[in-house]
Parts: structure tokens; sequence; C-alpha cells
């Protein structure tokens, strides 16, 4: 399995072009792909002309050359691509959210469990982020000491008049926290060195987009282990004049400094992307982190073929959803979003 290739099924979400290119990235042979939406599929093809579009999903499932299967299906639907893909032999690689229920992610686990297969999710922000993966090397140094809390806050902008109708259906995107802070609920998890937490409080609401009831434009969170406390706030409140999609940041708070990442935008100071600011006991630094090494793709491939967990341990990977999943019941309880 020195040569591994891989499929996608489903392309509904842009993250999917990420998702493709880690994996041709770290040497893994895009073959064919499935689409039922033409649009996607023609601007898909044109940037990935070595994988042929095939009619029916099966034909991936059943084809033993493919390894590995990638989706970014509408969310709602992630869940029964991944189940099928392992019941087939493959290994997955979801978006996020991989799942949108509890039931799913109990689906999900079963038959990761009973077939022995890798069941991944890109959680993009951490794996695919220079800045984020150089915050972990310098945990993972000292330099900050013991981690004792994190604030990840994940700012997008909504662009209504490009997102497809699915984007505004509270039951198809799974709901803000479960959608886009499953993000931050990874990147706790991973900088408190962490397997699991515990959700103490969640809100989310809809504060300025009354045309789409059905959208969860503000949410925020706060989480804890057993050492550490967190805090994510997560909205589509991005000003039109911010030049990129989203002011994301992670403040992690050590015994002994701290660090704050600027991951897409240091506003009116530094341009470009990835920067990394570093308070210790040595003073202040700024680095950028822009050529840093992404090693996740490599990783996975590294655990495709081996049976290992390099990458990200399968039950981090399924607990940061399964807090997701939490905090977006305990924020709906008792309201229209819940009936």
């Amino acid at each position: 399995m020195s040569h591994l290739n891989f499929a996608a099924i489903g392309i509904n979400h842009s993250h999917i072009y990420g998702q493709v290119e880690c994996l041709k990235r770290a040497g893994a042979r895009f073959v064919s792909f499935h689409a039922q939406e033409d649009d996607l599929a023609t601007a898909f093809s044109s940037k990935f002309p070595e994988a042929t579009r095939v009619a029916d999903p099966r034909a991936i499932f059943d084809d033993p050359s493919i390894q590995i299967i990638t989706t970014a299906a509408i969310p709602a639907e992630r869940a029964a691509i991944s189940i099928a893909a392992m019941q087939h032999g493959k290994d997955v690689l979801s978006d996020k959210p991989g799942m949108t229920s509890f039931e799913q992610l109990a689906d999900i686990r079963a038959v990761q469990k009973a077939t022995g297969r890798i069941y991944s999710v890109l959680y993009s922000e951490h794996f695919e982020v220079p800045a984020t993966v150089k915050a972990g090397s310098l945990v993972a140094q000292g330099a900050i000491g013991e981690v004792i809390n994190t604030v990840g806050l994940g700012p997008h902008a909504i662009r209504n008049n490009h997102r497809p109708d699915w984007f505004f259906d509270r039951a198809q995107y799974g709901g803000i926290l479960c959608d886009i802070a499953s993000h931050q609920f990874e990147q706790f998890l991973f900088f408190s060195n962490a397997i699991d937490g515990e959700i103490i409080s969640a809100t989310v609401a809809n504060r300025g987009n009354a045309a789409q009831p059905g959208l969860q434009d503000i949410g925020d969170v706060h989480m804890k282990t057993e050492r550490t406390s967190g805090y994510v706030r997560v909205d589509w409140f991005t000003p039109q004049g911010l030049p990129t999609w989203g002011d994301g940041r992670l403040t992690i708070l050590g015994t002994e400094g701290y660090i704050e990442l600027r991951k897409y935008i240091d506003i009116n100071g530094r341009p470009g992307t990835d920067h990394l600011f570093l308070v210790n006991a040595d003073g202040v630094q700024h680095m950028d982190c822009t050529a840093v090494d992404l090693p996740f793709g490599r990783q996975f491939l590294d655990d495709v073929r081996n049976r290992t967990e390099t990458a990200m341990p399968q039950e981090r990977c399924f607990n940061a959803m399964k807090l997701a999943l939490t905090a977006q019941q305990l924020a709906e309880r008792g309201t229209e979003w819940n009936q």
C-alpha cells in the first residue's frame, strides 16, 4: 500500500478542495468522485481533471483499488456516506461536522469499532493552519508551561447570496456549535492534552438575520477538562470591510506564558496570514508561521498503511464532535430550534 488511492463522495462544501489538496500533497492519488450537482461537478473537475466523475457512488464503494473516501457533502448526509465507506473497507476523511446528531455519532462509532476502519475529520482550522501547528510544537516544548485555558474565536463571513439553501436549514447544517465550533472543540482538547471534556454552558441565537430563521448566526460555549477551562465564540458577523472571511483567533494560556494566534489576518498590522505571538519569561516574540510544515496528511496516510493513530487519536476525533453536539443540544434546550 505504498500508493494510496482516494475518491470523494459529496462536494457540497468548498472545504472539499482543501481535503483533496491535503491528501494529494501527502502523496495519495485522486482517482474519482461522485456529485449529484452538475454545477459543482463542473468546477470541481476543472480543478482536479485527473479524477473521473462517476454517476453512482456504489462504483466507488465497490472499487477495491480505492482505500480512502473523503466527503464534504451536506452535513446531515455525511454520516451515511462515512458509514457506507467503512462498511466497504474504506478509511474516511470527512469535513467537519462529521455528523449532525447523537444518533449519527453512535452509528459511526459502532461501525468504526466493528470494521476497524479509520474515521477522521479534517479539522482544518488546526491541521491546515500553520500557526496552529506551530503553537502545538511550542506547547509541546514547554514554551508556556502547562496549558490551563484556551479562548477560541471563529468568526465567519456569511455572504448570503453565495450560500446554498441547506446552509440556512438547521436540520441540514446541524446548528452553529455543531458545525463551525467543532474546530474549536478539537483545538481545546488538543491543547489541553485531553481526550474528552465537559460542557458547562452554551448559547445560540439569530441576532441579525431574521430573513433566514433557520440560521444561528452566533453561539458561545464554556467548557472544561480536569486541568483546563475554555471559551468558544463563533459567529457570522465578519464585517464586509475585512479583506478575508474571518479574523480567527486562538489564545492559549499556560502557567508560564501565553500564545495568541491571528490565523488569517493581523488587523491593521503585519501583512499576510499565520501570525503567532509568544509571551513568556524571555519576552515577546512574533513568529511568521506561513512556512511551517503541515504533517496531518502524511500522518493520516501512514495511519492508513500502518493502522495507527498518529494524525489524531480516534477517540479525540469522536469526542470533539460529542462536545459540539452536547453544546448544541444544551444551547437549544427549550428554544424553537429544539421543537
